[in-house]
């Protein structure tokens, strides 16, 4: 009888449940899923730890190197990412190891993220953007393609420019 309308302030994606469906991949020549698989497997592995688990260590390295090199992105496999990562052009992306990713984000290619980075749940990166220094992005922001980015980001805004600043902030 009656339909709920959402309106377009309101997020779809949770900023704070992963979504583990964004990282599931439907063939074998997925080099970003298999990327993320690989790091996903090897943090796994090493939590469990023994003889098992340091031998399928040894593996999802040798996975991680492999897909490394395929999609040209230097995620490290020790990094603090949640779940429901979408990386769907995975080229020349880098991610410092002391960064911290949220749950549901999208990163584009050519984005570069260095160390005391923290990152929100359901943040958009758009191509290109550089976060170069140790600052905090709230949920459901988005940076824009070539941002910039120097200064925090408040959730919800979007930051565009070079340097990045505040344009939006639902």
């Amino acid at each position: 009888m009656f339909k709920l309308i959402e309106s377009p302030t309101t997020p779809l994606v949770s900023a704070t449940e992963p979504d583990w469906s964004r990282e599931v991949y439907d063939g074998w020549w997925n080099p970003s899923r298999q990327l993320l698989k690989s790091i996903r497997e090897y943090q796994k592995w090493q939590v469990r730890g023994g003889l098992i688990g340091r031998f399928f260590c040894k593996w999802n390295v040798l996975q991680h190197r492999f897909w490394s090199v395929v999609t040209a992105a230097d995620i490290p496999i020790n990094c603090q990412i949640e779940g429901g990562l979408l990386l769907t052009h995975p080229t020349g992306v880098v991610i410092h190891p002391d960064a911290t990713i949220g749950p549901n984000c999208l990163i584009l290619q050519q984005v570069t993220v260095v160390a005391g980075v923290k990152i929100g749940g359901h943040v958009d990166i758009g191509a290109g953007a550089k976060i170069i220094r140790p600052v905090t992005i709230g949920n459901h922001a988005k940076i824009g393609a070539n941002a910039v980015v120097l200064c925090d980001v408040p959730e919800g805004a979007t930051a565009v420019g070079v340097p990045a600043k505040i344009i939006n902030v639902t």
